[in-house]
Protein backbone atom coordinates (compact mmCIF):
# COMPACT_ATOMS: atom_id res chain seq x y z
CA UNK A 1 0.00 0.00 0.00
CA UNK A 2 1.90 3.03 -1.01
CA UNK A 3 -0.93 5.78 0.14
CA UNK A 4 -2.41 5.81 2.83
CA UNK A 5 -6.36 5.65 2.53
CA UNK A 6 -8.35 8.62 2.86
CA UNK A 7 -11.74 9.19 4.56
CA UNK A 8 -13.01 12.41 2.92
CA UNK A 9 -16.95 13.08 3.13
CA UNK A 10 -17.19 16.58 4.29
CA UNK A 11 -20.76 17.64 5.83
CA UNK A 12 -22.24 21.63 4.56
CA UNK A 13 -21.65 23.69 7.91
CA UNK A 14 -19.40 26.30 9.21
CA UNK A 15 -16.13 25.72 10.85
CA UNK A 16 -16.66 25.81 14.92
CA UNK A 17 -14.66 27.97 17.21
CA UNK A 18 -11.32 26.52 18.40
CA UNK A 19 -12.76 26.17 21.77
CA UNK A 20 -15.91 24.84 20.96
CA UNK A 21 -13.76 22.21 19.09
CA UNK A 22 -12.51 21.28 22.27
CA UNK A 23 -14.33 17.98 23.44
CA UNK A 24 -12.69 14.98 22.17
CA UNK A 25 -9.80 14.40 24.88
CA UNK A 26 -12.07 15.77 27.61
CA UNK A 27 -14.76 13.34 26.66
CA UNK A 28 -12.15 10.45 26.66
CA UNK A 29 -10.77 11.43 29.54
CA UNK A 30 -13.73 11.84 31.55
CA UNK A 31 -14.77 8.24 30.25
CA UNK A 32 -12.08 6.57 31.76
CA UNK A 33 -13.64 6.83 34.87
CA UNK A 34 -16.42 4.83 34.51
CA UNK A 35 -17.97 2.75 36.72
CA UNK A 36 -16.07 0.10 36.55
CA UNK A 37 -12.95 1.92 36.93
CA UNK A 38 -14.59 3.59 39.78
CA UNK A 39 -14.74 0.07 41.50
CA UNK A 40 -11.21 -0.37 40.70
CA UNK A 41 -9.89 2.77 41.75
CA UNK A 42 -12.45 1.93 44.99
CA UNK A 43 -11.02 -1.56 45.94
CA UNK A 44 -7.37 -0.32 45.16
CA UNK A 45 -7.95 3.06 47.91
CA UNK A 46 -9.76 0.56 50.34
CA UNK A 47 -6.86 -2.80 50.42
CA UNK A 48 -4.09 -0.51 50.17
CA UNK A 49 -4.58 2.84 51.66
CA UNK A 50 -2.94 5.96 50.50
CA UNK A 51 0.11 3.90 49.29
CA UNK A 52 -1.52 4.13 46.02
CA UNK A 53 -2.42 7.64 45.09
CA UNK A 54 1.04 7.48 43.27
CA UNK A 55 -0.49 5.80 40.70
CA UNK A 56 -2.65 8.64 39.31
CA UNK A 57 0.56 10.89 39.21
CA UNK A 58 2.34 8.49 37.35
CA UNK A 59 -0.41 7.52 34.37
CA UNK A 60 -0.54 10.99 33.60
CA UNK A 61 2.41 11.27 31.23
CA UNK A 62 1.48 8.12 29.48
CA UNK A 63 -2.12 9.29 29.35
CA UNK A 64 -1.34 12.47 27.55
CA UNK A 65 1.44 10.66 24.73
CA UNK A 66 -0.59 7.93 23.71
CA UNK A 67 -3.82 9.64 23.75
CA UNK A 68 -2.12 12.86 21.86
CA UNK A 69 -0.59 10.36 19.41
CA UNK A 70 -3.82 7.96 18.84
CA UNK A 71 -5.34 11.86 18.04
CA UNK A 72 -2.44 12.81 15.51
CA UNK A 73 -2.51 9.45 13.64
CA UNK A 74 -6.39 10.49 13.05
CA UNK A 75 -5.99 13.66 12.07
CA UNK A 76 -3.23 13.09 10.12
CA UNK A 77 -4.36 10.55 8.05
CA UNK A 78 -7.95 11.10 8.46
CA UNK A 79 -8.59 7.63 9.30
CA UNK A 80 -9.09 5.56 12.48
CA UNK A 81 -6.80 3.14 14.29
CA UNK A 82 -7.75 0.24 13.14
CA UNK A 83 -7.80 1.08 9.23
CA UNK A 84 -4.13 2.69 9.86
CA UNK A 85 -2.79 -0.58 12.08
CA UNK A 86 -4.32 -2.99 9.36
CA UNK A 87 -2.16 -0.75 6.40
CA UNK A 88 1.00 -1.68 8.51
CA UNK A 89 0.23 -5.16 10.25
CA UNK A 90 -0.71 -8.57 9.37
CA UNK A 91 -4.65 -8.47 8.96
CA UNK A 92 -4.92 -11.97 11.35
CA UNK A 93 -2.83 -9.81 14.14
CA UNK A 94 -4.85 -6.47 13.91
CA UNK A 95 -8.64 -8.76 13.87
CA UNK A 96 -7.36 -10.22 17.39
CA UNK A 97 -6.28 -7.24 18.85
CA UNK A 98 -9.83 -5.90 17.81
CA UNK A 99 -11.43 -9.07 19.32
CA UNK A 100 -9.95 -8.77 22.56
CA UNK A 101 -10.91 -5.00 22.61
CA UNK A 102 -14.11 -5.79 21.76
CA UNK A 103 -14.58 -8.55 23.96
CA UNK A 104 -13.08 -6.92 27.04
CA UNK A 105 -14.99 -3.86 26.11
CA UNK A 106 -18.46 -6.15 26.47
CA UNK A 107 -17.33 -7.17 30.02
CA UNK A 108 -16.57 -3.16 31.21
CA UNK A 109 -20.25 -2.47 29.32
CA UNK A 110 -21.16 -5.18 31.40
CA UNK A 111 -19.87 -3.48 34.68
CA UNK A 112 -20.54 -0.66 34.24
CA UNK A 113 -24.57 -0.69 33.23
CA UNK A 114 -25.29 -3.07 36.28
CA UNK A 115 -23.34 -0.23 38.39
CA UNK A 116 -26.00 2.31 37.09
CA UNK A 117 -28.86 0.19 37.91
CA UNK A 118 -28.17 -0.39 41.13
CA UNK A 119 -26.73 3.26 41.91
CA UNK A 120 -30.60 4.22 40.61
CA UNK A 121 -31.72 1.44 42.92
CA UNK A 122 -29.19 3.03 45.87
CA UNK A 123 -31.26 6.42 45.21
CA UNK A 124 -34.71 6.01 44.12
CA UNK A 125 -35.51 2.14 45.30
CA UNK A 126 -36.89 -0.75 43.00
CA UNK A 127 -35.21 -3.76 41.05
CA UNK A 128 -31.29 -2.55 40.01
CA UNK A 129 -31.44 -4.85 36.91
CA UNK A 130 -34.68 -2.96 35.36
CA UNK A 131 -33.10 0.18 36.20
CA UNK A 132 -29.88 -1.02 34.23
CA UNK A 133 -32.01 -2.15 31.75
CA UNK A 134 -33.63 1.12 31.45
CA UNK A 135 -29.96 3.23 31.44
CA UNK A 136 -28.62 0.63 28.07
CA UNK A 137 -32.02 1.75 26.67
CA UNK A 138 -31.54 5.32 26.67
CA UNK A 139 -27.94 5.21 26.35
CA UNK A 140 -28.81 2.94 23.23
CA UNK A 141 -31.45 5.06 21.39
CA UNK A 142 -29.35 8.51 21.97
CA UNK A 143 -26.31 6.93 19.96
CA UNK A 144 -28.43 5.42 17.48
CA UNK A 145 -31.30 8.14 16.72
CA UNK A 146 -28.95 11.29 17.25
CA UNK A 147 -26.62 12.69 15.26
CA UNK A 148 -23.13 13.30 17.06
CA UNK A 149 -22.88 17.01 16.39
CA UNK A 150 -26.03 16.76 18.67
CA UNK A 151 -24.79 14.28 21.13
CA UNK A 152 -20.99 15.22 21.81
CA UNK A 153 -22.24 18.31 23.87
CA UNK A 154 -24.37 15.77 26.32
CA UNK A 155 -21.37 14.01 26.30
CA UNK A 156 -19.49 16.84 27.59
CA UNK A 157 -22.02 18.11 30.22
CA UNK A 158 -21.94 14.62 31.70
CA UNK A 159 -18.00 15.19 32.12
CA UNK A 160 -18.93 17.61 35.11
CA UNK A 161 -20.42 14.76 36.99
CA UNK A 162 -17.00 13.42 38.07
CA UNK A 163 -16.79 16.61 40.23
CA UNK A 164 -18.87 14.46 42.63
CA UNK A 165 -15.68 12.12 43.81
CA UNK A 166 -13.92 15.36 44.40
CA UNK A 167 -16.68 17.28 46.48
CA UNK A 168 -17.29 13.49 48.13
CA UNK A 169 -13.76 13.60 49.30
CA UNK A 170 -14.13 16.50 50.32
CA UNK A 171 -17.10 16.09 52.71
CA UNK A 172 -15.14 12.96 54.35
CA UNK A 173 -12.27 15.08 55.12
CA UNK A 174 -8.74 14.69 54.00
CA UNK A 175 -6.20 13.93 56.23
CA UNK A 176 -3.35 15.83 53.92
CA UNK A 177 -0.34 15.22 56.52
CA UNK A 178 -1.39 11.53 56.75
CA UNK A 179 -1.17 11.04 53.11
CA UNK A 180 1.92 12.33 52.85
CA UNK A 181 3.98 10.03 55.20
CA UNK A 182 2.37 7.14 53.55
CA UNK A 183 2.20 8.51 49.93
CA UNK A 184 4.49 5.59 48.76
CA UNK A 185 4.31 1.48 49.57
CA UNK A 186 6.72 0.53 52.16
CA UNK A 187 6.87 -2.94 50.30
CA UNK A 188 5.87 -4.50 47.10
CA UNK A 189 3.89 -8.11 46.72
CA UNK A 190 2.50 -9.70 44.02
CA UNK A 191 -1.28 -8.48 45.09
CA UNK A 192 0.37 -5.36 44.74
CA UNK A 193 1.59 -5.23 41.61
CA UNK A 194 -1.51 -6.83 40.19
CA UNK A 195 -3.12 -3.62 41.47
CA UNK A 196 -0.68 -1.69 39.76
CA UNK A 197 -1.34 -3.27 36.68
CA UNK A 198 -5.27 -2.67 36.91
CA UNK A 199 -4.82 0.90 37.84
CA UNK A 200 -2.62 1.42 34.60
CA UNK A 201 -4.96 -1.09 32.72
CA UNK A 202 -8.07 1.21 33.82
CA UNK A 203 -5.97 4.52 32.94
CA UNK A 204 -4.05 3.87 30.01
CA UNK A 205 -7.09 1.63 28.19
CA UNK A 206 -7.14 0.13 24.69
CA UNK A 207 -10.96 1.26 24.12
CA UNK A 208 -9.91 4.96 24.70
CA UNK A 209 -7.31 4.90 21.98
CA UNK A 210 -9.84 4.00 19.82
CA UNK A 211 -12.67 5.94 20.63
CA UNK A 212 -10.65 9.14 20.89
CA UNK A 213 -9.19 9.09 17.14
CA UNK A 214 -12.50 8.02 15.90
CA UNK A 215 -13.68 11.01 17.22
CA UNK A 216 -11.11 12.76 15.42
CA UNK A 217 -12.20 11.97 12.26
CA UNK A 218 -15.70 12.51 12.63
CA UNK A 219 -14.88 16.57 14.28
CA UNK A 220 -12.95 16.19 11.09
CA UNK A 221 -15.76 14.95 8.07
CA UNK A 222 -18.01 17.14 9.92
CA UNK A 223 -16.53 20.35 9.05
CA UNK A 224 -16.58 21.19 5.35
CA UNK A 225 -13.49 22.79 5.06
CA UNK A 226 -11.64 20.19 7.08
CA UNK A 227 -8.83 17.49 5.59
CA UNK A 228 -6.48 15.57 6.27
CA UNK A 229 -3.38 16.95 7.40
CA UNK A 230 -1.48 15.26 4.72
CA UNK A 231 -3.55 16.67 2.26
CA UNK A 232 -3.69 20.32 4.17
CA UNK A 233 -0.32 20.51 5.98
CA UNK A 234 -0.49 24.27 6.58
CA UNK A 235 -3.25 23.70 9.09
CA UNK A 236 -1.18 21.39 11.33
CA UNK A 237 -0.17 23.61 13.91
CA UNK A 238 -3.10 24.94 15.08
CA UNK A 239 -4.51 21.49 15.02
CA UNK A 240 -1.82 19.59 16.94
CA UNK A 241 -2.47 22.85 18.95
CA UNK A 242 -5.78 22.17 20.33
CA UNK A 243 -5.42 18.30 19.82
CA UNK A 244 -2.27 19.07 23.12
CA UNK A 245 -4.93 21.56 25.08
CA UNK A 246 -7.83 18.85 24.61
CA UNK A 247 -6.01 15.92 25.47
CA UNK A 248 -3.63 17.70 28.48
CA UNK A 249 -7.09 18.71 30.36
CA UNK A 250 -8.94 15.57 29.86
CA UNK A 251 -6.20 13.11 31.08
CA UNK A 252 -5.09 15.42 33.87
CA UNK A 253 -8.58 15.92 34.64
CA UNK A 254 -9.38 11.98 34.25
CA UNK A 255 -6.18 11.60 36.87
CA UNK A 256 -7.54 14.13 39.63
CA UNK A 257 -10.61 12.28 39.76
CA UNK A 258 -8.98 9.10 40.36
CA UNK A 259 -6.85 10.48 42.75
CA UNK A 260 -9.95 11.71 45.04
CA UNK A 261 -12.06 8.17 44.41
CA UNK A 262 -9.06 6.26 45.50
CA UNK A 263 -8.12 8.89 48.39
CA UNK A 264 -11.74 8.67 49.23
CA UNK A 265 -12.07 4.75 49.27
CA UNK A 266 -8.52 5.12 51.75
CA UNK A 267 -9.62 7.84 54.04
CA UNK A 268 -13.49 6.02 54.60
CA UNK A 269 -13.28 2.46 53.83
CA UNK A 270 -9.45 1.37 54.80
CA UNK A 271 -9.53 3.46 57.43
CA UNK A 272 -12.56 1.56 59.16
CA UNK A 273 -11.18 -1.86 58.46
CA UNK A 274 -12.70 -2.41 55.04
CA UNK A 275 -10.46 -3.56 52.45
CA UNK A 276 -13.03 -4.97 49.89
CA UNK A 277 -15.79 -3.83 47.89
CA UNK A 278 -17.20 -5.57 44.83
CA UNK A 279 -18.94 -2.51 42.74
CA UNK A 280 -19.03 0.91 42.61
CA UNK A 281 -22.37 0.75 44.08
CA UNK A 282 -21.14 -1.15 46.97
CA UNK A 283 -18.15 1.31 47.86
CA UNK A 284 -21.34 4.43 47.87
CA UNK A 285 -23.43 1.90 50.41
CA UNK A 286 -20.20 1.30 52.48
CA UNK A 287 -20.16 5.15 52.54
CA UNK A 288 -23.09 5.93 53.90
CA UNK A 289 -22.93 4.53 57.49
CA UNK A 290 -19.40 5.81 57.61
CA UNK A 291 -19.35 9.11 56.30
CA UNK A 292 -22.71 9.94 56.26
CA UNK A 293 -25.80 9.83 53.58
CA UNK A 294 -24.43 13.10 51.71
CA UNK A 295 -21.20 11.85 50.52
CA UNK A 296 -23.39 8.52 50.05
CA UNK A 297 -25.58 10.49 47.12
CA UNK A 298 -22.47 12.12 45.96
CA UNK A 299 -21.05 9.54 44.98
CA UNK A 300 -23.81 7.58 43.57
CA UNK A 301 -25.00 10.26 41.47
CA UNK A 302 -20.73 10.16 40.04
CA UNK A 303 -21.30 6.72 38.80
CA UNK A 304 -25.15 7.38 37.79
CA UNK A 305 -23.23 10.35 35.09
CA UNK A 306 -20.04 8.69 34.57
CA UNK A 307 -21.98 5.33 33.53
CA UNK A 308 -24.02 7.81 30.97
CA UNK A 309 -20.94 8.68 29.95
CA UNK A 310 -19.08 5.90 29.23
CA UNK A 311 -21.43 3.20 27.80
CA UNK A 312 -21.38 4.81 24.33
CA UNK A 313 -17.46 5.16 24.14
CA UNK A 314 -16.95 1.73 25.49
CA UNK A 315 -20.02 0.72 22.99
CA UNK A 316 -18.68 3.33 20.43
CA UNK A 317 -15.17 2.06 20.33
CA UNK A 318 -15.96 -1.51 19.42
CA UNK A 319 -17.98 -0.05 16.45
CA UNK A 320 -15.50 1.83 15.72
CA UNK A 321 -12.53 -0.76 15.67
CA UNK A 322 -15.00 -3.89 14.25
CA UNK A 323 -16.14 -1.69 11.91
CA UNK A 324 -13.00 0.10 10.13
CA UNK A 325 -10.90 -3.82 10.36
CA UNK A 326 -13.66 -4.85 8.28
CA UNK A 327 -13.48 -2.37 6.09
CA UNK A 328 -17.41 -0.79 6.72
CA UNK A 329 -18.51 2.79 6.30
CA UNK A 330 -19.67 3.70 10.18
CA UNK A 331 -20.03 6.72 12.35
CA UNK A 332 -22.02 8.02 14.94
CA UNK A 333 -22.37 11.01 12.51
CA UNK A 334 -23.91 8.87 10.17
CA UNK A 335 -27.62 7.52 9.88
CA UNK A 336 -28.55 4.04 10.59
CA UNK A 337 -29.53 3.45 6.80
CA UNK A 338 -25.70 4.15 6.33
CA UNK A 339 -23.73 2.39 8.68
CA UNK A 340 -25.76 -0.92 9.87
CA UNK A 341 -23.16 -2.96 10.63
CA UNK A 342 -21.48 -0.14 13.20
CA UNK A 343 -25.14 0.47 14.81
CA UNK A 344 -25.19 -3.59 14.29
CA UNK A 345 -21.87 -4.01 16.45
CA UNK A 346 -22.98 -0.91 18.92
CA UNK A 347 -26.53 -2.71 19.60
CA UNK A 348 -24.92 -6.09 19.89
CA UNK A 349 -22.17 -5.06 22.28
CA UNK A 350 -24.57 -3.07 24.40
CA UNK A 351 -27.45 -5.49 24.44
CA UNK A 352 -24.78 -8.05 25.44
CA UNK A 353 -23.12 -6.28 28.09
CA UNK A 354 -26.39 -5.85 29.14
CA UNK A 355 -27.18 -9.66 29.78
CA UNK A 356 -24.12 -10.71 31.28
CA UNK A 357 -25.52 -8.39 34.55
CA UNK A 358 -28.12 -10.68 34.58
CA UNK A 359 -25.96 -13.25 35.32
CA UNK A 360 -24.36 -14.62 38.64
CA UNK A 361 -21.25 -13.69 38.29
CA UNK A 362 -18.67 -12.02 40.76
CA UNK A 363 -18.35 -8.34 39.78
CA UNK A 364 -15.43 -7.48 41.52
CA UNK A 365 -13.13 -10.50 40.16
CA UNK A 366 -14.83 -8.98 36.49
CA UNK A 367 -14.01 -5.92 37.08
CA UNK A 368 -10.69 -6.38 38.56
CA UNK A 369 -9.33 -8.66 35.50
CA UNK A 370 -10.54 -6.81 32.98
CA UNK A 371 -8.89 -4.10 34.12
CA UNK A 372 -5.58 -6.32 34.28
CA UNK A 373 -6.38 -7.45 30.89
CA UNK A 374 -6.23 -4.23 29.47
CA UNK A 375 -3.61 -3.18 30.65
CA UNK A 376 -1.54 -6.09 29.01
CA UNK A 377 -3.88 -5.91 25.45
CA UNK A 378 -2.48 -1.81 25.76
CA UNK A 379 1.30 -2.89 25.16
CA UNK A 380 1.00 -4.60 21.24
CA UNK A 381 -1.59 -2.38 20.80
CA UNK A 382 0.67 0.53 22.13
CA UNK A 383 3.74 -0.89 20.10
CA UNK A 384 1.62 -0.52 16.70
CA UNK A 385 0.17 2.31 16.77
CA UNK A 386 4.07 3.91 17.80
CA UNK A 387 4.48 2.18 14.67
CA UNK A 388 2.27 3.65 12.32
CA UNK A 389 2.73 7.00 14.12
CA UNK A 390 6.72 6.60 13.13
CA UNK A 391 6.13 5.61 9.56
CA UNK A 392 6.60 8.24 7.04
CA UNK A 393 4.85 5.97 4.64
CA UNK A 394 1.62 6.50 6.60
CA UNK A 395 2.34 9.99 8.09
CA UNK A 396 4.43 11.87 5.40
CA UNK A 397 6.16 14.42 6.92
CA UNK A 398 4.20 14.28 10.16
CA UNK A 399 5.94 10.81 11.22
CA UNK A 400 6.57 11.47 14.87
CA UNK A 401 10.18 12.89 15.99
CA UNK A 402 11.21 14.59 19.32
CA UNK A 403 10.03 14.63 22.74
CA UNK A 404 6.66 12.91 21.54
CA UNK A 405 7.75 9.59 19.75
CA UNK A 406 10.19 9.64 22.82
CA UNK A 407 7.24 9.30 25.44
CA UNK A 408 5.45 7.31 23.17
CA UNK A 409 7.90 4.62 23.39
CA UNK A 410 8.57 5.43 26.79
CA UNK A 411 5.13 4.71 27.61
CA UNK A 412 4.89 1.60 26.17
CA UNK A 413 8.00 0.02 27.43
CA UNK A 414 6.69 1.60 30.92
CA UNK A 415 3.30 -0.55 30.39
CA UNK A 416 5.16 -3.80 29.42
CA UNK A 417 7.51 -3.27 32.14
CA UNK A 418 4.36 -3.27 34.40
CA UNK A 419 2.61 -5.93 32.32
CA UNK A 420 5.81 -8.08 32.95
CA UNK A 421 6.61 -7.28 36.65
CA UNK A 422 3.04 -8.69 37.35
CA UNK A 423 3.32 -12.14 35.66
CA UNK A 424 7.03 -12.30 37.42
Amino acid sequence: MSEPPFAIAPTVRATPPAWRRLGAGVITGAADDDPSGIATYSQVGAQFGYSMLWTTVATVPLMIAIQTICAHVARVTGVGLATNLAAILPRALVFGLVGLLVVNNVVNLAADIGAMGDAVALLAGGHARYFALLCASVSLVLEIFIPFRHYAPILKVLTLSLFAYVLTACVVGIPWMEIVRHWMPEHVDHAMLVAVVAVFGTSVSPYLFFWQAAEEVEEERADPNALPLLIAPERASAEFRRIGIDTDLGMTYSNVVAFFIILTAAVVLHGAGVTSVDTSADAARALQPLAGRFASVLFTLGIVGTGMLAVPVLAGSAAYALTEVLGKEGGLERPLSQARTFYGVLAAATVLGTLLTFLPISPLRLLFWSAVINGVIAVPLMAGIMWVACSRRLMGQFALTGWLRGMGWSATAIMGLVALGMLW
